[in-house]
């Protein structure tokens, strides 16, 4: 079926006139005059705007009557997508990660070239997408209660030690408070009055975990039953006062620590989510694509319903393919404020 959104029309004609490389295998343009369908970063000679239409895939353009290019060989692209499900298939299944020399045995590319299509179509390299996903399988272990040791274990580390280098840098609460509520963590917090609403702010050592409006004490120690909660502080209320200027006139916060945690998907998203310049929107197939995986719409709709810390990761920059507004976890009066702000 032709694409036919405005939004995602938009960014497909900009990254086609790029010629991005990043977006093959994301989009196809068929170009009428010629009756050819090319990746985005085809190099031949661009054709009139009026004469290109975009699909998402080479299945929709072939069923609409276009031919692949046999410069750019668009086709080339399925497989490459045909490959990358086979890898992601044997990483998921495999005690030890497959290595690339048995990944390009696999899908019958060189290691290299198949190391440069993996991430361009995941954002990962196969290794880094193998510890993401061992990362990811011990926290939903440890969330759903297990103990510490075996979930690490279960996920395919070889030590605890294993796990908690590799993330560092990433998530402020110790692994073991995932499954305890927060238990030995001291979380600051504040409701404040703002001109859009009453807003809860609370911060563990190592950032924000929860900005929300219109809730309170109680919304918070549901979210962390075990935890330490303290009202204010000195230091809490310099951060307070930083994350009220973001929320009055929306649009930077870049510099505020967060202190989140999520998925490898709903953690690219959020990440995706943040690089949108303020004023701007994006539709939910637009992050799913930035986030490496054009398929996962309902998926990004997830991950951005799943955000603990709201305007400082801006979901509310994401509206419906149409266009309309869609919806917000605090109504969306305050959504269409702080729009209407950023774009002010």
């Amino acid at each position: 079926m032709e694409i036919t959104d405005a939004s995602s029309l938009e960014a497909m004609q900009a990254a086609f006139a790029a010629r991005d490389r990043s977006q093959d295998g994301r989009f196809v343009v068929a170009v009428k005059s010629t009756g050819i369908y090319c990746r985005p970063s085809c190099p031949a000679r661009r054709p009139r705007p009026e004469n290109t239409s975009f699909y998402p895939d080479e299945a929709s353009a072939e069923a609409a009557g276009f031919r692949p290019c046999k410069r750019c060989k668009p086709d080339e692209a399925a497989r490459d997508g045909r490959a990358v499900l086979a890898a992601v298939e044997a990483i998921r299944q495999a005690d030890v990660p497959p290595g690339l020399e048995a990944l390009g045995r696999l899908t019958g590319y060189s290691p290299a070239h198949f190391q440069r299509v993996f991430k361009r179509m995941t954002g990962l390299s196969p290794a880094a997408y193998a510890r993401a996903l061992r990362e990811e399988r011990a926290r939903e272990a440890l969330t759903g209660g297990d103990r510490v040791a075996d979930a690490i274990y279960e996920a395919g580390f070889e030590a605890p030690s294993r796990f908690y280098d590799s993330l560092k840098g990433r998530l402020g609460m110790a692994p073991s408070a995932w499954s305890k509520g927060g238990e030995g963590v001291t979380i600051r917090w504040a409701v404040v009055e703002t001109t859009i609403a009453p807003m809860l702010v609370a911060a563990t050592d190592k950032g924000v975990c929860r900005l929300s409006f219109n809730e309170g004490m109680a919304e918070l120690r549901a979210i962390f039953p075990a935890a330490d909660l303290v009202e204010g502080g000195e230091e809490f209320a310099a951060l307070l006062g930083r994350v009220i200027a973001v929320v009055e006139a929306p649009g930077g916060g870049q510099d505020i620590p967060l202190d989140v945690k999520g998925t490898a998907f709903q953690e690219a998203v959020w990440r995706e989510l943040r690089r949108i310049p303020a004023g701007e929107t994006r539709s939910y197939a637009e992050i799913a694509a930035a986030a490496g995986n054009p398929k996962a719409v309902r998926a990004a709709g997830g991950a951005n319903g799943a955000n603990n810390v709201a305007v400082l990761i801006p979901c509310h920059r994401v509206v419906r393919t149409d266009g309309s507004i869609g919806g917000y976890a605090y109504g969306t009066a305050i959504k269409q404020e702080l729009l209407a702000r950023e774009r002010g």
